[in-house]
């Protein structure tokens, strides 16, 4: 008889990949309690050093997603300079371990679910109750009891455990009016990868194949560009199962996927038409990278006239941005394009109804398994969206546990509360602006930066005015202050310029915009923090002349701060010391108090 655990705790989420990590840090940030559960050692899902698909998101200038991902990103720089996988699965594992409310569950499948059946609240027919979830390494069941559970397992293995209402395969042009070809809908998908990268050297490396890698010719890379010079090459394209179950399926074509990348190798590496002497095979993943399987149905069905047309929603809690990147079915050995490649407006708003289950009724979920349409899903299923949909869930179901509401009465009842949380902490919502307090807006301000007080934590907003709000460059220890009458501050809002588009950063422009990279090659650059972002600063308060220090940080790597105060004060002052970069002057975007 194998052991048994029970835990309880608020929310149950399923799934460590950069949605469930999202969702567990947010909802844990807020004050509960968490147990994460993960069947793999390390976290990340497909940006693992297991998978490693590169973190992509919305395009365009000013678009890069901020929270928990920018935070992710500028503590990668700073502690991984050489992007370095070993140190991308320390620096995951790091944002997890140190918050406190978090119960991490590793080597962990879930496997089974408790659930009631009944006339719920909103019509909804089932509950769940818990999990089980049996970790390899210790051989011990584990039985998560919650109030809230989230599935970011990507494959939404929570679907057929617990009955939730979902979708596999792509939808009719007819039934929501999308831009498909298809007459009739089928459950074709996109496929999956297991990636390779290569690494330059200084000597002639032979590579032999084994015999069960699948011979290629250049025919097959007509359409599928291999240049050993380029750093986008991530060989994405090698593909397969869209045309059959990605889920029923998977190790037969994890199998296929290995002959295709090592045959990938050999081609590059044996066929004569590639400089690859000095190359050598650095990384093969035997486990698939997936872009679709289940979609769970939520309140709302997102569809890729919602994407296309621009529509704002007005429970907007997250954005997207990214190309209609829909590929074909059959992958590598599709003759044509591998995919589409469609830029919709970017970023486009995304609403908190499709993020929980429209029959389960304590079931919420993050990432590429929620509601929508498959062609929305090949848009909105990339993994900085995701992780900004897991944040989301999070701070709705801390609203939900606190309150005692159903994911539905958070809708119904706190949406404006969910995306102030958001927004404080530096979830960027196109179509919202952050509350200022009008004491803070009256308050006399010694330098020329109003700016500082408009509520808009970027240099450029999108949505609803063509302004361009420039950011006040502070002189490196001068003070920036509010003063006012007596007032109860409840809380200081700071944003610094950490270089969202990446200016500042060495390489190219895929180099810049990763978080990692692919090959490595003999000249690939070595990292740093944002030379615009702020390295060292003081917040303080004053009352009647006496002045409290609030908040030191040194060797600052986030972009944004919201420091809780609760306290009394007629003066706030904030002097940034020392910057990343070599100027006298650093950028400040946002300064403000409620």
């Amino acid at each position: 008889m194998l052991n048994r655990k029970q835990l309880k705790c608020d929310l149950c989420v399923v799934g460590g990949g950069m949605s469930g990590m999202a969702a567990a840090i947010s909802a844990a940030r807020a004050g509960a309690k968490v147990v994460l559960m993960h069947e793999r050692p390390v976290l990340g899902g497909n940006a693992s050093s297991e998978i490693r698909m590169w973190i992509c998101g919305a395009q365009g200038k000013d678009n890069r997603e901020t929270g928990i991902l920018e935070e992710i990103a500028l503590e990668n720089l700073y502690r991984n300079p050489t992007k370095n996988y070993a140190v991308w699965d320390t620096v995951l594992y790091d944002f997890i371990k140190r918050e406190k409310n978090i119960e991490l569950l590793l080597n962990c499948t879930c496997m089974d679910a408790e659930t009631e059946t009944g006339e719920f609240a909103y019509g909804r027919n089932k509950k769940i109750k818990s999990v089980t979830g049996y970790q390899m390494t210790t051989q011990r069941f584990y039985d998560i009891e919650a109030k809230f559970f989230c599935d970011s397992s990507g494959d939404s293995i929570l679907a057929p455990l617990c009955d939730a209402e979902f979708r596999m395969g792509r939808e009719s042009g007819k039934e929501f009016g999308e831009d498909t070809n298809l007459e009739e809908a089928d459950k074709m998908t996109m496929g999956m990868s297991c990636l390779i990268q290569g690494r330059e050297t200084t000597e002639d490396i032979k590579f032999t194949a084994p015999e069960w890698s699948t011979k290629l010719t250049s025919e097959h890379f007509s359409k599928r560009k291999i240049d050993l010079s380029s750093e986008y090459l991530n060989y994405w394209w090698l593909e397969l199962g869209g045309n059959r179950n990605t889920i029923d399926d998977t190790e037969e074509l994890r199998d296929e996927l290995v002959a295709l990348a090592v045959g990938t190798w050999d081609h590059i590496k044996n066929s004569g038409e590639y400089d690859s002497s000095k190359w050598e095979l650095d990384f093969l993943s035997f486990l698939p990278g997936k872009r679709e399987s289940r979609r769970m149905m939520g309140e709302y069905i997102i569809t890729e006239r919602d994407i296309s047309g621009g529509r704002v929603f007005e429970d907007e809690v997250a954005f997207g941005g990214w190309p209609i990147d829909d590929h074909y079915p059959g992958g590598f050995y599709h003759r044509g394009k591998p995919n589409t490649n469609i830029q919709p407006p970017s970023p486009y708003s995304l609403p908190y109804r499709a993020l929980y289950s429209k029959n389960v009724e304590n079931l919420f979920f993050a990432g590429r398994n929620i509601s929508m349409t498959h062609m929305a899903m090949s848009s909105i299923r990339v993994m900085a969206t995701c992780l900004l949909l897991g944040e989301a869930v999070g701070k709705a179901a801390s609203i939900a546990a606190r309150k005692g509401y159903t994911p539905h009465d958070v809708y119904l009842n706190d949406v404006e509360e969910l995306q102030r949380l958001l927004m404080e902490e530096d979830c960027f919502l196109p179509s919202k602006l952050r509350n200022v307090s009008d004491v803070c807006k009256k308050a006399s301000l010694n330098v020329d930066g109003e700016n500082l007080r408009n509520g808009q934590d970027r240099a450029h907003r999108i949505y609803g005015t063509d302004e361009n709000t420039a950011s006040y460059y502070a002189p490196l220890g001068k003070e920036i202050a509010y003063s006012f009458d007596k007032s109860e501050v409840k809380s200081v809002h700071i944003v610094f310029d950490s270089d969202l588009n990446r200016t500042t950063l060495p390489g190219g422009g895929c180099e810049r915009g990763h978080s990692m990279r692919a090959n490595v090659q003999l000249d690939s650059p070595q990292f740093y923090m944002p030379k615009t972002l702020c390295k060292e600063f003081t917040v303080a308060g004053e009352l009647n002349g006496v002045r409290t220090e609030l908040l030191r940080v040194e060797n600052n790597r986030k972009r944004a701060h919201h420091i809780e105060i609760n306290g009394f004060y007629d003066k706030l002052v904030l002097i940034p010391s020392a910057s990343w970069g070599d100027g006298e002057s650093v950028a400040v975007i946002s300064f403000d108090f409620e």
